[in-house]
């Protein structure tokens, strides 16, 4: 069993029947499906990804929309990079703003990761990536230039002309800021820019981490 593998099964430790369960996205997670689906638990899931969604139905899985639930029991998701105060930056994906209504509703938001993700506090290696509505992305540009900002760049589609498009029909600005230490700060200030939807820092939803290493897996909470 591999790493991903080890800290999937622990996961699942956390699942119970009857439970609406909440997946992110990523290949962690996708082993806690087949680990689920394996235990014979009847769980709800509800999951902003649409690789899980895929996943998830072709094991069989019970899988509902996030508008169909009131709440959720527990969530688990991955990131880039995770700190020891559970502040968080998830840049990959760009479904950011679906990951955090999941994080919202749950109970328990549990990141899955492996140790070389943590670290003692963030780095910012890693872009913060805000949805931007269209039509005010100049208006977030200028408001941006008052941050020490490396560069910023809006994303582009790999796969056709054009930028991309968020299933909330918005862009994704990628924003390389430089190292700083009041992460929750930022977080609150970025998401009050005008034409900001949401952005990628996750500095008060996560409550716990299960990490993994060649030494075990642990939790940090």
């Amino acid at each position: 069993m591999d790493l991903k593998q080890k800290i999937a099964k622990r996961a699942l430790d956390e699942i119970q029947e009857g439970m609406v369960v909440g997946l992110g996205g990523g290949s962690t997670i996708k082993q806690l499906v087949h680990f689920l689906k394996d235990s014979g638990c009847s769980v709800k899931v509800v999951t902003p990804s649409w690789e899980t969604k895929q996943h998830c139905k072709g094991v069989g899985l019970d899988v509902v929309s996030i508008e169909d639930v009131s709440s959720i029991d527990i969530a688990f998701d991955g990131c880039d990079q995770v700190d020891e105060n559970l502040c968080a930056l998830k840049s990959g994906g760009g479904i950011h703003t679906a990951e955090k209504i999941v994080a919202r509703l749950a109970d328990e938001y549990v990141l899955l990761v492996d140790e070389s993700k943590l670290v003692p506090t963030l780095t910012y290696e890693h872009s913060i990536v805000l949805e931007v509505l269209p039509q005010a992305m100049e208006v977030v540009l200028r408001q941006l230039e008052r941050y020490p900002i490396n560069y910023s760049e809006i994303r582009e589609s790999e796969k056709k002309d054009g930028v991309v498009v968020t299933e909330f029909g918005n862009h994704l600005l990628d924003v390389y800021i430089k190292p700083r230490t009041d992460h929750a700060i930022l977080e609150n200030e970025l998401k009050a820019l005008t034409g900001v939807v949401e952005v990628s820092l996750f500095t008060s939803v996560i409550t716990k981490a299960i990490v993994g290493s060649e030494r075990g897996i642990w939790e940090l909470t």
